[in-house]
């Protein structure tokens, strides 16, 4: 039987209007599924118009302007829900979903759920579990004390994965998918043992130690800057006053 890092796997990524969960915005985003290792990936992609102003420092990213989003972009509010619907087909068909800083792609995503249509991502996996393969994460607690930085393109470079067109949300997904692989195939005797359901759960506690590690580290070089042990998803901000 092959292994879960060689079977049916989807990904998800999204270029936004910033890095702010909470404040900014989709602009566009993108599901890849891959059947198997090398096979042809299936990609649904998807244009926003946010509704409110693109800075020219995300642009500067992305390459998406407010002006072509605006002519281009389909409103929020069907695109969400689109995405939300294609999500939890892939967890009903049973797929893993690799999500490179999961805690970023998909609260910005459940916040623009509420945001425009009064919903929540946990409520679209009540019949079947969201079961995420963070890249980032995977590779932090399997090769800890490599140095260097583990962006999508460092990790791209370090497992030897094509990266064409970064920051398109298509291509980094499919990029990200490719990672989550090699990492399976180059520490197989440690992730084949796991299913897909307990990496999830493994993952949700090696991120907190990884953010527990980064927040000591920020304390010593007296940076202020908070670091949230949630994964995969940032859990509400309380209630104003």
């Amino acid at each position: 039987m092959a292994s879960w890092y060689e079977g049916p796997l989807a990904a998800f990524d999204t270029e936004t209007t910033g890095v702010h969960v909470e404040t900014d915005r989709i602009v566009s985003a993108a599901i890849v599924v891959q059947d198997t290792p090398g096979a042809r990936p299936r990609v649904t992609r998807w244009l926003v118009n946010p509704g409110v102003p693109v800075p020219e420092a995300a642009t500067a990213v992305h390459g998406l302007t407010e002006e072509h989003l605006q002519r281009n972009g389909r409103w929020p509010a069907p695109v969400m829900h689109e995405i939300a619907e294609k999500l939890a087909e892939q967890a009903l068909a049973g797929h893993p979903l690799v999500v490179m800083n999961a805690p970023f792609d998909l609260t910005i995503l459940d916040r623009e759920l509420r945001r425009h249509r009064a919903s929540s991502l946990d409520h679209w996996f009540e019949r079947a579990p969201l079961l995420v393969l963070d890249p980032r994460v995977l590779d932090k607690h399997l090769d800890r004390y490599r140095k260097g930085r583990r962006t999508l393109t460092d990790l791209c470079a370090h497992y030897g994965v094509a990266l064409d067109g970064a920051h398109d949300a298509g291509a980094d997904a499919l990029a990200a998918l490719e990672v989550v692989r090699a990492v399976g195939r180059r520490f197989a005797a440690r992730l084949e043992p796991l299913s897909p359901a307990q990496l999830h759960m493994s993952q949700a506690v090696w991120h907190a130690a990884q953010a527990r590690g980064l927040q000591a580290w920020f304390a010593r070089s007296g940076t202020e800057e908070a670091v949230d042990p949630a994964w995969p998803l940032r859990p509400d901000l309380p209630a104003a006053a």
